[in-house]
């Protein structure tokens, strides 16, 4: 009877310990199912998030753009000014058309509108504006500037495939970008085009698109002899 019953008690221990190493398995699968499903709702909710940003982008985009072309032309620019309660002529839209990487002057495209907007997290009128500040300080930071600065005549000749800038736009491009930060080097650089024969700058001649890359001091004209 003695014996029959420590065998007794030595299947009711293994038994127990079977039972506590199954209920531990069960735990950390139910844990580990647990921690699976908080990570995937914490994956989920930045990923809902960001899709709504990209939506009211995409809105605020389709209320100024084009129903056939499905892009904002130059009429959908001028009222997207008007809202921001600025000038067409603004450099801060050309600070924003290079912001948003534009190819084509006078038109933005649906991807360079998300990918300008969503990096000045604007999605609205109201936000657009307060964003200009940091955008102008973006662009004129030094290593910024001189790709802004080639990239507002280069965008000039976008349109219909042109390869010459007409002095007088390009005079005006100078006023507008650096007019406020450089204005003797400016009136110089305007003096001395006016003077020129030609009526028209062509890209691999004009000292905007230096092939040398020249510092941008030398673009300021530092470089350049202007008749007295």
């Amino acid at each position: 009877m003695r014996r029959a019953s420590k065998k007794s008690l030595s299947s009711a221990a293994t038994a127990s310990a079977g039972a506590e190493q199954v209920n531990e398995k069960q735990n950390r699968k139910r844990k580990g199912v647990s921690t699976n499903l908080t990570s995937r709702k914490a994956q989920r909710g930045p990923t809902k998030a960001v899709s709504k940003e990209v939506e009211r982008i995409d809105q605020f985009f389709y209320t100024y753009a084009d129903n056939s072309s499905v892009m904002i032309d130059p009429e959908g620019i001028e009222t997207l000014c008007s809202h921001l309660e600025v000038p067409h002529t603004d450099v801060r839209i050309l600070m924003l058309a290079w912001k948003m990487g534009c190819e084509k002057q006078g038109y933005f495209t649906l991807d360079e509108w998300r990918a300008g907007l969503k990096a000045l997290r604007a999605d609205s009128i109201s936000k657009l504006k307060k964003a200009f500040p940091e955008l102008v300080q973006e662009v004129t930071r030094p290593s910024n500037f001189q790709d802004f600065y080639i990239y507002a005549f280069r965008y000039c000749l976008t349109e219909d495939k042109k390869k010459c800038i007409e002095i007088p736009v390009a005079c005006e491009l100078l006023n507008l970008v650096l007019g406020l930060q450089f204005r003797p080097q400016v009136d110089k650089l305007s003096n001395y085009l006016k003077a020129m024969d030609s009526t028209f700058l062509c890209g691999s001649t004009h000292p905007f698109f230096m092939k040398t890359r020249c510092s941008i001091d030398m673009l300021y004209l530092d470089c350049v002899s202007v008749p007295k």
